[in-house]
């Protein structure tokens, strides 16, 4: 019965040759993804005291080395905690705009009565910032200090070559386009705009941390948001909804340069660099916090010191 169905020699080889490349690309494809970095380590997940264990994550901190210069709880349930080392802070100085990587962010969130600790992962965040170094060393720290269970925050991970010219999809912004919030006359005269708005809370902006980089004049600012859509709870709410949450994405950052501008990723970028996988529409997704990137740009404008621009009508465009 088989003989009629005549199949040839070359038809099994060119077959078997087939099948031998499908194999192949599975097995690279597979490679490359292991290879692939994701934003957020998971260092623990379990039941306990939220308050102890939020002590017990910063006596692990310190005691590794790292110093803590803030500490912010957007909601209840969750904290985070800035971190820095020398490691970071010279590394960070190494580069042009290297600020936004000098702090790394470690989270503690209550899910329903388990205590998840997580971590920004500073691998991912050193080529999505394009910094000089990558950061291997500081990595290996933290992973010492609170361990490393998975990493998570994206399906599949980014590879460092995407990392380094990332961008969401076509239209949106690079690292290197980022939002110009106000220009001063000198990074001093910046450092006092930007310290008296945050004190005064302008656009619903208050500091969590500041740091400044060894060297050189830039500093970078922490800043937790409250008002409207620019509100670190509304855009969380939208964004961070699996269940391992990414808490620390937040805080914000703005960066004080020598040039005496004072400068913010802009959302579109630093959200989807933290949520790659995130759905441009649906639930739970970008079309939530469409009306977020403009809002938060505006917040930070006044944060730093500078101004809205003001419509033909007169009213301020807020």
């Amino acid at each position: 019965m088989f003989n009629s169905l005549s199949i040839k020699p070359t038809s099994i080889r060119f077959l078997a040759v087939a099948q031998f490349f499908a194999l192949l690309l599975f097995v690279s494809s597979s490679a490359l993804q292991a290879d692939n970095l994701k934003p957020f380590f998971l260092s623990s997940s379990g039941s306990g005291d939220f308050s102890q264990i939020l002590t017990d994550t910063k006596t692990k901190l310190s005691s590794g080395g790292f110093e803590i210069i803030g500490e912010y709880t957007p909601y209840d349930g969750a904290t985070i905690i800035i971190v820095t080392n020398d490691a970071l802070k010279s590394n960070a100085a190494a580069t042009e705009f290297g600020g936004y990587g000098a702090v790394q962010r470690v989270a503690v969130t209550d899910m329903a009565g388990t205590i998840q600790v997580t971590y920004t992962n500073p691998v991912y965040m050193a080529n999505g910032y394009q910094l000089k170094g990558k950061l291997d060393d500081v990595a290996a720290t933290l992973s010492s200090a609170l361990g490393s269970k998975e990493s998570y925050g994206s399906k599949k991970g980014l590879s460092a070559k995407d990392l380094k010219g990332y961008h969401y999809m076509f239209g949106m912004p690079y690292f290197d386009e980022p939002d110009v919030l106000s220009k001063h006359a000198s990074y001093d005269e910046a450092m006092k705009k930007v310290k008296a708005a945050l004190a005064q809370k302008k656009g619903g902006v208050s500091q969590v941390y500041q740091l400044d980089l060894p060297g050189k004049k830039q500093s970078i600012f922490g800043v937790a948001m409250t008002k409207d859509m620019s509100s670190d709870v509304t855009v969380m709410k939208e964004v961070d909804f699996e269940s391992i949450r990414s808490t620390a994405h937040l805080p914000y950052e703005m960066l004080v340069h020598e040039d005496g501008k004072v400068y913010a990723l802009s959302a579109k970028f630093r959200i989807a660099l933290n949520f790659p996988d995130l759905s441009m529409a649906g639930k739970n997704s970008f079309m939530g916090i469409m009306a977020s990137p403009d809002a938060i740009k505006k917040a930070l404008t006044l944060a730093s010191g500078g101004a809205l621009e003001v419509k033909e009508s007169g009213a301020f465009d807020f």
